[in-house]
């Protein structure tokens, strides 16, 4: 399991929304690029963007600081948010990015989402954001009749590079993740999937290895000081070495 830091953009700033609603927003660093460097410095190998405006405009908007952290060529990047259009893609991945996420356009339009998967096989994640069980799309502002691991499994089908599965009520809050729903998206699917929504400790990233997780994403803590990323980091590397300890 890796561990990826997360930078949710704002304006241009590293913000954070507590489970994912917008009047409820902390800003914790004004430049997004010193944020990035603070964590490869931390030991940081990849690093998951949000851009919060770009997934309620519906098209990628906090373009300039994506941009310049990608041209540091120090990180993997994942970026989500906006991405709803074929010239999005070929937008952002021009700018070195490792793959982008995709949430909203593959739930309203499968078939889409498909034939982009297939032609950037290997390039295209798929963001998975719930509600309990049921999907949300547009940032988190609309809700959906579809269901998480319906859904994930016919995802899974395609040449996908991940399936990220944030539990929104558990985003930002630092409580733990939802370990159970968690599990049961992993052992439904045979991609890998990387969990986000309240890693706090090393614990949580003990029992979300456990879990059998690609991955974690952790926010809010970080920035709060709750846990460090060299610690977290540090955690998942001893635990991989001895999962019994």
């Amino acid at each position: 399991m890796y561990v990826i830091p997360a930078i949710d953009l704002r304006a241009g700033k590293c913000v954070r929304l507590i489970q994912g609603e917008y009047h409820r927003q902390i800003t914790y660093e004004e430049n997004p690029l010193k944020q990035a460097r603070q964590f490869i410095s931390d030991g940081a190998e990849w690093l998951h963007i949000v851009d919060l405006d770009g997934a309620r405009l519906g098209k990628p908007a906090n373009i300039e600081p994506v941009q310049a952290i990608a041209e540091l060529q120090q990180l993997k990047i994942e970026l989500g948010g906006g991405i709803r259009d074929k010239a999005s893609i070929d937008q952002m991945l021009s700018m070195g990015l490792q793959r982008l996420i995709i949430g909203t356009k593959a739930i309203r339009d499968f078939d889409w989402f498909s034939r982009m998967a297939t032609e950037f096989c290997g390039r295209i994640a798929l963001g998975l954001d719930a509600r309990g069980t049921k999907l949300a799309t547009n940032g988190w502002t609309q809700e959906t009749p579809e269901e998480l691991i319906a859904f994930a499994k016919q995802a899974a089908k395609l040449p996908i590079a991940a399936i990220i599965y944030t539990d929104i009520s558990k985003d930002g809050m630092m409580a733990g993740p939802n370990l159970e729903r968690t599990k049961a998206v992993v052992d439904a699917v045979n991609v890998p999937v990387i969990a986000a929504g309240g890693v706090s400790s090393v614990e949580d990233i003990k029992e979300l290895m456990k879990a059998g997780v690609a991955g974690a994403i952790i926010g809010r803590a970080l920035y709060e000081g709750r846990l460090t990323l060299t610690e977290a980091i540090q955690t998942a590397e001893e635990y991989k070495q001895n999962p019994d300890k």
